[in-house]
């Protein structure tokens, strides 16, 4: 039995199938059974039991996708964290984005695609008290510029940087550029070897040394950015190669950190069944700041 206040976790990691256009999403699936496999047992003041995790299959299309947002946001709790992984593309006008989803063409990759503004809606009108947005994605030269422009201020319209920076709902990870062909060998790609991804589940695995034993996605950062830095193509970190999104200051989403209770351990010997058993205890019923 899931407790009420725990946490939902739905991951989305779309591979927008063969064509090389889309050939950014093609570890998108990987990250996302990563995330989908460590993220639960991190969670400090819920564990794995009180995490609902739904994982989207990779070839789902965009109806199915939101479904699985809509269902989980349905649920009261303290937390809803969604992730999505994969490529983006803008509409027509260079003003929204969607990730694109199996199946996907030149012609027809947004209509198909699941549009980012449906899955914040659908956080912003669920049942939980906070709510967090894990991106792990790449953008091709047309998106890319779509990003890189704020809203114009002739129309009063939005650009689609501009949705990167909804406040009721907060980001974090990673966009980076994405060249088809040749050059895009050589991309970092989300789910791959540096991707966003890769790194929060390195950092989460090894923890943060001298760190309390229950820390904040914004005590996570500066580690996963210097993973993630390391992975990068020389020349390409920060802009224009990548854009990370960095979680704001405060919310209450706490992560375990090993490397602290290895350090309150360091030096005793217990077994693997008395680790789980502390781990387990660790995990409060109410959240440190509550």
């Amino acid at each position: 039995m899931l407790m009420a206040g725990g946490v939902d976790l739905v991951v989305i990691g779309a591979d927008g199938g063969p064509d090389k256009a889309f050939g950014g999403s093609a570890h998108a699936p990987d990250g996302a059974r990563l995330l989908a496999g460590e993220l639960p047992g991190m969670c400090f003041d819920t564990g794995a039991g009180g995490c609902r995790v739904t994982a989207v299959a990779p070839d789902a299309d965009a109806n199915a996708m939101l479904t699985a947002v809509r269902s989980a946001a349905q649920h009261p709790g303290r937390w809803l964290v969604v992730c999505l992984l994969g490529q983006l593309v803008a509409d027509p006008r260079g003003r929204r984005l969607a990730l694109v989803t199996a199946g996907s063409t030149a012609g027809n990759a947004y209509r198909r695609g699941l549009a980012w503004d449906w899955v914040v809606s659908a956080m912003v009108h669920g049942d939980q008290e906070e709510t967090l947005l894990l991106v792990d994605a790449v953008a091709d030269r047309d998106t890319w510029a779509a990003l890189e422009r704020g809203a114009d201020t002739r129309s009063g319209q939005e650009g689609a940087g501009e949705l990167l920076s909804y406040s009721r709902v907060p980001l974090w990870g990673r966009i980076g550029r994405y060249v088809p062909g040749r050059r895009g060998r050589d991309a970092v790609l989300p789910g791959g070897e540096g991707s966003f991804s890769r790194a929060l589940t390195t950092v989460l695995r090894q923890g943060l040394p001298g760190a309390p034993a229950a820390v904040g996605p914004l005590d996570l950062q500066p580690a996963v950015a210097a993973v993630v830095d390391r992975a990068e193509p020389a020349g390409s970190s920060g802009a224009p190669g990548a854009r990370l999104l960095v979680p704001p200051q405060g919310g209450r989403l706490l992560m375990r950190n090993r490397a602290a209770v290895r350090g309150a351990l360091a030096g005793l010997s217990l077994s693997e069944e008395l680790l789980a058993v502390l781990w387990r205890e660790s995990a409060p019923t109410d959240p440190p700041s509550a």
